[in-house]
């Protein structure tokens, strides 16, 4: 048995640790990466300049951690991305990771625009500076210790845990 500070005990040492209170059983497939499904979410009111909050729910079979903070001042882009970045900085091992969100933003700038932008010095195809280059570096270096899969879901979709986030 043993004892992680601020969490329960727990009697199997072949635990691994994906976040703060979240474990992952060793198993036959030991050498294979867990499977994490994230649903992340943000928004400010009034946009840009207002208050704002992010929140992300990762759930490893029968365990679910959430997340959330805020802003005094910011944008809905700003939490967006902030969301999708706790989320997967919260993943103490490299996961599969099936990455659920409701920004096109996020979703088309993680997956088709990031690696132009980087090239081109963070320059958009319009020659004018990316917004958000400081939290594009960070979603960029986390996205790379996993394998992801990113999904685009609907608004106020009837998915339990995006209306949960949202």
């Amino acid at each position: 048995m043993f004892l992680i500070p601020g969490l329960a005990q727990f009697a199997k040492m072949d635990m691994l640790v994906l976040a703060d209170d979240l474990y992952l059983e060793d198993n036959d497939a030991a050498m294979m990466k867990p499977k994490v499904t994230i649903y992340s979410d943000g928004g400010a009111k009034p946009n840009p300049n207002g208050p704002g909050g992010w929140a992300a729910v990762l759930i490893y079979g029968d365990h679910e951690k959430e997340l959330s903070g805020g802003e005094p001042r910011t944008t809905n882009n700003r939490m967006e991305l902030t969301a999708a970045i706790m989320a997967l900085e919260a993943l103490k091992e490299p996961c599969n990771v099936e990455f659920y969100t409701d920004s096109t933003y996020v979703k088309n700038g993680i997956t088709e625009w990031i690696d132009n932008w980087v090239n081109n010095g963070w320059r958009t195809a319009a020659k004018k500076p990316v917004l958000n280059q400081d939290l594009w570096e960070r979603l960029d270096a986390a996205q790379h210790r996993h394998t992801i899969t990113w999904k685009l879901v609907k608004w106020h979709s009837t998915s339990i845990f995006n209306n949960r986030v949202d």
